[in-house]
Order: C-alpha cells, then structure tokens, then sequence
C-alpha cells in the first residue's frame, strides 16, 4: 500500500479526498506512501485517516513563502530552535500526522533525536506553528487543525486569513483571540521577539 500513487482527475479542490484504510498505516509506510505521491499533501488524522489534497495556487504559495522567510530570517538570528516550511510533516502525540504552513521547533528537543528519525516526519509537536487559509480552504476546517496543533502540545499559533486580513492567535488552554487589519504579529512564549510583517501577506499577487 505504501507504493501506492495517487492521481487527483476532476476532484474538487477544495474537498480534500479521504481514504480509510483497511488497516491504520504505519509512520514508515505513510512516509513511503508520501514519497511516492511529492506533489500532494497527505496527512493522517488521530483516528487513521488519510487526507489527500491538492497543491496550493500561485497566490497562497507565494504568502507561504513570505511568512516561512520571515521565521527562517528570524530563527536563524534568534539561534534557539530551527524553522521549517510547508513540506515539513510531524508525527504527534495522538497519532495524527500533519503538516503546518511553517513552524518552529527548539533545537534542545531536535537533538534528542536520532539521525534517522529527523531525515523522516519529526515525531513530535512544534513549539510554534502557523497556518495559512487559501481560497479553497474553509475556516472551521482549519482552526480545528489548529486546535489539534494545540492539543498536541504546540505553545502558540497564529491561523491567518489572509483574504480577510484577520489572524487568530492560539495559546493552550485559552480562547483563541482575533486581530483585524494589523501590520504585524509580535511573537511571545516559545518565538517572543519575532515579529511577522503581514501587510505583503495580507496584500497577494
């Protein structure tokens, strides 16, 4: 099953496909099946799940590309912990297996994995995550992702909906809390010190 290639014909975009496998795949097969399968994002909810989307347009990957730079250019400053992009995809707590827009992960945590384990899906939750919504996708979709994030033991989050130039910051334990037309993110707890310019983001192609 791992070796398994998908091809998405006429499927609507903003559906992602969901496949029940007869039986839950393993961390090493669902890294073989994504392998085998680059240009989709594939990711496996608590339960076992596998979701199969199509890749993103022109406009969200070049937003996706702005905040990833941005955490990149400040981590490397910062030099506590290490960025990663939208391909990264982490192995969490509860079994899910999900990729975030960017992230931050402490370099503490990092090194007490092996070499293996870091060249496959990171088994553990980011410190700091954000995702980003498209066109296609929908909010409730993506602030339950969130709240998973959250769940696992991620210690902040932005979800940024970029089209109506708002940001949902999430903290443990805590409501989320909305910020309208703002021209920076500050971060705090795990990323105090990084600040996000939102005004390119916000504004698209």
């Amino acid at each position: 099953m791992s070796s398994l290639q998908i091809v998405l014909n006429d499927i609507e975009a903003q559906v992602p496909l969901h496949l029940r496998p007869v039986r839950r795949m393993s961390d090493d097969e669902l890294f073989d099946f994504c392998m085998a399968n680059p240009s989709l994002r594939i990711e496996r909810t608590a339960e076992g799940e596998i979701l199969i989307m199509a890749p993103t347009g022109g406009e969200t990957a070049n937003r996706n590309m702005d905040l990833s730079a941005q955490l990149q250019h400040w981590a490397k400053r910062d030099g506590r912990g290490k960025a990663f992009d939208s391909n990264a995809e982490f192995i969490l707590p509860d079994g899910a297996a999900l990729s975030p827009d960017a992230s931050w992960v402490l370099t503490s945590r990092l090194n007490v994995l092996t070499k293996e384990q870091k060249r496959k899906f990171l088994p553990l939750c980011p410190d700091f995550v954000i995702e980003l919504t498209s066109p296609t996708d929908r909010l409730p979709r993506v602030r339950k992702k969130m709240e998973e994030w959250m769940k696992n033991g991620a210690q902040l989050g932005w979800l940024i909906d970029a089209d109506k130039n708002t940001v949902y910051i999430f903290r443990p334990n805590q409501e989320s809390e909305q910020l309208i037309s703002v021209s920076r993110i500050t971060g705090e707890g795990p990323v105090a010190g990084f600040e996000l310019e939102l005004e390119d983001i916000f504004a698209g192609l």
